[in-house]
C-alpha cells in the first residue's frame, strides 16, 4: 500500500507542477525526510497522510486510489516500461 501512496502522491505532484522539494518544504519536512516517509521503509502516521492530502488539495481517499501509471514488463527483454493511462 505504501508504494501505491508514493506513486499517487508523485502523480498528483506532477499534475499540479509541484516538485517534491517544494512539497516537502510546504509540509515542514526536508526533501530526504519526505522521500523516506513515502518510501517502502517509511511508515507515515495517518495524521501526516491527512496533512499531505490537505496540502495537495485532495481528499485522503485519493491518495489510496490506483495510480494512473502502470509498469509492465517487456516479454522480450524483461525491461520495465511505465505506461500512462488517458
Amino acid at each position: 500500500m505504501k508504494i501505491q501512496i508514493k506513486m499517487r502522491i508523485k502523480e498528483i505532484l506532477k499534475e499540479k507542477g509541484i516538485s517534491q522539494k517544494e512539497f516537502a518544504s510546504k509540509l515542514g519536512m526536508s526533501e530526504v525526510g519526505f522521500s523516506i516517509a513515502i518510501s517502502e521503509k517509511g511508515n507515515p502516521p495517518i495524521n501526516k497522510i491527512k496533512e499531505m492530502a490537505t496540502a495537495l488539495g485532495v481528499p485522503v481517499t485519493e491518495l489510496f486510489e490506483q495510480p494512473q501509471i502502470d509498469i509492465i514488463t517487456c516479454p522480450h527483454c524483461g525491461g520495465r516500461i511505465k505506461v500512462g493511462k488517458e
